[in-house]
């Protein structure tokens, strides 16, 4: 389990990210010490187009593609609305507050604090990790896609 006292942020822009902008934010954020686990959100780009008279046929989408986060490859496969961040302590989202200034000058974001992940395991979590599961991939399972969350290892 998660310590619940950790503090977690989050990053909502007024537009949905292309994915090279969601690239350019990531790896800023890769980059701040403090950070314990970040998460990606918005609506997804299903890869067949899951209802209607076109459904079943392929769904071309020019923002579902792989990313680079650090030394991490991630298919994207949502438009990113928002990024939630798990953050070691307080004095961390002065430093996310700063980068995020400087990123975003094109249009506004807020940036949010509050309770956003998941801090205790889920069956969810069981049910894809197993009883004893890492602490940091608590809550960021997708019960509905194959795929295990991405891990980016700061080097030490």
């Amino acid at each position: 389990m998660t310590k619940a006292e950790l503090p977690q942020v989050r990053i909502v822009p007024l537009r949905m990210l292309k994915p090279e902008t969601t690239e350019r934010l990531l790896n800023t954020l890769a980059g701040i010490a403090g950070i314990r686990r970040m998460m990606i959100h918005g609506p997804g780009l299903p890869a067949t187009v899951p209802y209607g008279p076109a459904r079943g046929s392929p769904n071309p989408h020019s923002d579902r593609r792989a990313i680079h986060v650090g030394d991490a490859e991630i298919a994207l496969a949502i438009q990113v609305g928002e990024v939630i961040l798990e953050v070691e302590d307080s004095s961390v989202i002065e430093e996310i507050r700063s980068h995020c200034d400087d990123f975003f000058t094109e249009f506004p974001y807020q940036l949010q604090e509050g309770r956003f992940m998941k801090t205790a395991p889920t069956l969810v979590d069981y049910a894809k990790f197993g009883p004893d599961a890492d602490t940091t991939l608590i809550g960021l399972a997708d019960p509905r896609s194959g795929e295990d969350p991405v891990v980016i290892r700061r080097g030490q």
